[in-house]
């Protein structure tokens, strides 16, 4: 049985340097908190968990006091910042650099334009579109996708951007069906924001797939990123399957089966695939 890990999937860079710093503080701290999960990976939570990343939400961050706090890859808004500060938190910024000029943008785009409506496309209520929104004092819209034009006011000038893990194509089909649908006096400029280490992912996972019988895609249930490229595992190799942990491996599957290929998310740690492998390299010896 030939058993092989995609070399493009895993941490992108974001996450590696969330990662970086939070490890990096532990050597020294007995504790960091960190504002949401620093990676959507329950098996990585635990493991920093271990070394004494407290993981917390915004309504406990209320109670926080004189502490260090890890602001992950997907950013902030400011009004976080400004409560870090009331509460005397040091922070430490993990917001990934793509992140932080997106919001740099948009927040001047915002300051410069008065009236004009600013639209992000992305997941409503995800952690780094809530940053994006926070930089417009929550007067920006976010919509999923073409299904969501009806929230816009047309008689209004439109700025769109985009939440930086979104798929190009979508982009570009809601680019396209919002310039068959405004008036002729509305100007509408888009901005395409998305992140091409993220976004080359789906051609290469696509690729990846396609060369074997069987497929892991092994991810946290909570990465959104996770479940689109799932979705392309499926649409070209059928033979894909979706796994959290080593116990979810169905070993029924694997009969007749010669070639598989493991791949991931962008939260998907290394060491978590390469352990899949390694237990069905076992299985296979018959171990």
């Amino acid at each position: 049985m030939k058993i092989k890990i995609d070399e493009s999937s895993g941490f992108c860079f974001g996450v590696v340097n969330a990662i970086k710093k939070a490890e990096q503080e532990l050597e020294t701290s007995s504790q960091l908190f960190c504002l949401g999960d620093i990676v959507h990976n329950g098996q990585e939570v635990r493991r920093l968990a271990s070394k004494g990343l407290k993981t917390i939400e915004h309504a406990q961050l209320e109670l926080l006091f004189d502490e260090k706090i890890l602001f992950r890859a997907h950013g902030e808004p400011p009004s976080t910042y400004a409560l870090a500060e009331r509460h005397r938190l040091k922070v430490i910024d993990a917001t990934c650099p793509v992140v932080l000029m997106l919001q740099k943008k948009i927040k001047k785009a915002y300051q410069e334009n008065a009236g004009v409506q600013i639209v992000i496309y992305g997941k409503i209520g995800h952690a780094e579109v809530n940053g994006l929104v926070g930089q417009t004092d929550g007067t920006a819209i976010v919509i999923e996708g073409e299904q969501d034009l009806d929230k816009i006011d047309f008689s209004k000038d439109i700025l769109l951007f985009s939440q930086t893990t979104k798929s190009v194509d979508g982009f570009n089909r809601l680019v396209a069906a919002l310039n068959a649908v405004k008036p002729p006096q509305t100007t509408f400029r888009y901005f395409d924001t998305i992140c091409r280490q993220v976004a080359s992912r789906i051609p290469n996972i696509r690729e990846f797939a396609a060369k074997f019988d069987l497929v892991f895609f092994v991810s946290g249930t909570k990465s959104s990123n996770g479940r689109v490229l799932f979705r392309e595992c499926k649409q070209v190799n059928p033979n894909s399957y979706f796994i959290s942990d080593l116990d979810e491996i169905d070993f029924s599957l694997l009969t007749n089966v010669k070639t598989i290929g493991i791949c991931g998310a962008t939260s998907t740690p290394k060491w978590l695939m390469e352990q899949v492998a390694e237990t069905l390299e076992r299985y296979a010896a018959g171990k």
